[in-house]
Parts: C-alpha cells; sequence; structure tokens
C-alpha cells in the first residue's frame, strides 16, 4: 500500500501486508493509495474491489522497483509484467500529473458518508 496522494503528510510512504490463506485478512484502501502485490505461489488469486465502477482509463501504475518508494518487496528476483516494466516512477507519475490530490481524495471519502 503506497500513499500516492500529491500534499498527503505520509505521500510516498508504504505498508506491506501479508495476505495469505491461513490468516484470510482483508484490505481497506482509502481513495488515492495505490496497491501493489507479490504472489509468492504459483496459485495465489486476488480479488478487489472498487469504488465505482472500473474505468481502466482512471488507473495508473507506477514501478513497483521505483528506487524512491524503495518498497522491500518478499523476494529476490520478482518477475515484473510488460506494463509494470514500463511504468513511471513516483516522480515521473507526479510530475505527469497522474496522481492523486489529498484534499480532493479527502473531500471524495467525506462525501460518501
Amino acid at each position: 500500500i503506497v500513499d500516492i496522494r500529491v500534499g498527503s503528510p505520509t505521500f510516498g510512504q508504504w505498508e506491506a501486508v501479508r495476505l495469505d490463506d491461513t490468516d484470510r485478512r482483508a484490505v481497506y484502501l482509502s481513495e488515492g493509495l495505490g496497491h501493489g502485490f507479490c504472489a509468492l505461489t504459483d496459485d495465489a488469486t486476488l480479488n478487489y474491489l472498487c469504488s465505482t465502477t472500473y474505468n481502466p482509463g482512471a488507473e495508473h501504475t507506477l514501478h513497483p522497483l521505483d528506487p524512491q518508494l524503495a518498497i522491500d518487496w518478499p523476494t529476490e528476483s520478482p518477475l515484473l509484467s510488460a506494463r509494470d516494466t514500463a511504468a513511471p516512477t513516483l516522480a515521473e507519475a507526479r510530475e505527469a500529473g497522474l496522481l492523486p490530490d489529498y484534499e480532493s481524495c479527502r473531500c471524495y471519502t467525506s462525501s460518501l458518508g
């Protein structure tokens, strides 16, 4: 989980949560937080829900090995998809205006009731 909300006091910080078939935990991500995953088994399955109808045009990818983020992935040699390999770094995405604004995310979340 990465805070990618421009203006957030925790912008660029990440937290890892291990999800498995033993503990069966779930994670809620507030609006504007990014997520990534690393499957540690060949038969891993990930499910997620969105706050609105899925819109591929609104989805962006960040490079998971971005040195600025310095995420401690639980494997030494992660296999990346072509999409992840070509993804911008956090700084590049910010410069391109692709990242959400902290205050806008807070307002949206508040409007949900």
